[in-house]
């Protein structure tokens, strides 16, 4: 059964009309307007929604990287922490050490990340709609948003680092 308002339910409607207004007008291709709309940015949408998936799939990329290079540090860095941690250190001042290290490399990529896409927005231009292809805003947001996900990924590796024990992380050599 098909819906009321369905093309092909109100294209003999259509033709029959035209036919009375002018028999010699060839009546081809009826669709609704919303469907015209749709097939017209339909390639668009595409672009977009494969672009999104990238820059997915590029986001978790770089927060398994982040993890994987912080936690490597912290396991070769666990007699240095012990040794830190055996002379008084908090174990605040070791997860903040870690984190550190981890959003500083982070903001190392940021701001290429952001050199980048700033050449590269011409590109892009043809792709966005309602946004210009430098707003600084946009670029903000998605600074702050992988800075986030950088302070995110750095996390667990420091909250491992801060539970070394000394005795441990003496006798680990």
């Amino acid at each position: 059964m098909r819906a009321k308002g369905d093309p092909a339910e109100i294209a003999p409607e259509i033709r029959k009309l035209i036919a009375g207004i002018d028999p010699s007008q060839p009546v081809y291709d009826l669709k609704t307007l919303a469907r015209a709309l749709s097939d017209s940015i339909a390639p668009r949408r595409f672009h977009l929604f494969l672009l999104g998936t990238f820059a997915a799939a590029a986001l978790l990329v770089a927060l398994v990287g982040i993890y994987g290079v912080i936690a490597y540090s912290v396991a070769e860095r666990t007699l240095e922490i012990g040794v830190r941690m055996a002379l008084g250190a908090q174990r605040h001042a070791v997860v903040g050490m870690v984190v550190r290290e981890g959003v500083s490399m982070a903001l190392a990529g940021i701001a290429t990340g952001l050199a980048g896409a700033w050449l590269l927005t011409r590109e892009m231009a043809s792709l966005l709609y309602n946004v210009r292809p430098n707003d600084p805003g946009t670029f903000a947001a998605v600074a702050a948003a992988l800075g986030a996900a950088a302070i995110l990924a750095c996390w667990a590796p420091a909250l491992k680092a801060a539970r070394v024990d000394p005795l441990v992380a003496l006798r680990y050599e």
